[in-house]
C-alpha cells in the first residue's frame, strides 16, 4: 500500500499515572508538509498517551479513506490493532479492559481511512520517534494541563 500520510507518535506520562503528554508528527509523503501537535495532562498513563496520540493524528487528517501508516514505539496500541485484539474487545463491550473511552475514540477515526502500522523501538535514534518523544515531555512539563477526564474520574472510583 502506498501511503500518502506518515503519523509519527509517541507518549509520556512522569509517575505512570503522573503527569502526561503525547507528541505527533505528521508528514505529507513525497512532499515537504510536516505538522505536529502536543497536549499535555494533568493526571494520565503513558499507554492513554500512546493512544491518544495515534486519534488525535488521525483526527486531523482532513480527507476521509485516506492510506495512512502510523509508525509509534508502543506495542500496547500497534499490538492491540494488529493482532486484532481492540476488535474482540469492541465485540465484548470492552468490559475489563483499560482504556474504553480512547479505544472507541481510536476505532471510530481508524474506520474512516486505510491504516497500516509500523512499531519501532523507542529512544533508538529514530528522528521522527525522537521528535514526539520531545513533544510528548514537553507537553507534560507544561505550568497549565488539561484534564484527562475519563481516566481522574475512573481513578476516583478507585479510591
Amino acid at each position: 500500500m502506498n501511503h500518502e500520510v506518515h503519523i509519527y507518535t509517541d507518549g509520556a506520562a512522569k509517575g505512570n499515572p503522573g503527569p502526561g503528554g503525547y507528541g505527533v508528527v505528521m508528514e505529507l509523503v513525497g512532499t515537504p508538509h510536516k505538522k505536529e501537535f502536543y497536549e499535555g495532562f494533568r493526571h494520565t498513563t503513558n499507554n492513554r498517551m500512546e493512544l491518544l496520540a495515534v486519534i488525535v493524528g488521525l483526527e486531523k487528517l482532513k480527507n476521509p479513506n485516506m492510506t495512512v501508516l502510523i509508525v509509534s514505539d508502543s506495542k500496547y496500541v500497534v499490538d492491540s490493532v494488529l493482532k486484532k485484539w481492540v476488535f474482540g474487545w469492541e465485540k465484548k463491550g470492552f468490559i475489563g479492559k483499560k482504556n474504553p473511552d480512547l479505544w472507541k475514540r481510536f476505532l471510530v477515526v481508524y474506520r474512516k481511512h486505510q491504516v497500516d502500522f509500523k512499531w519501532i523501538k523507542g529512544h533508538n535514534n529514530h528522528p521522527q520517534n525522537e521528535r514526539c518523544d520531545a513533544l510528548a515531555v514537553f507537553a507534560s512539563s507544561q505550568k497549565q494541563l488539561a484534564v484527562d477526564v475519563f481516566y481522574e474520574k475512573e481513578d476516583e472510583k478507585l479510591l
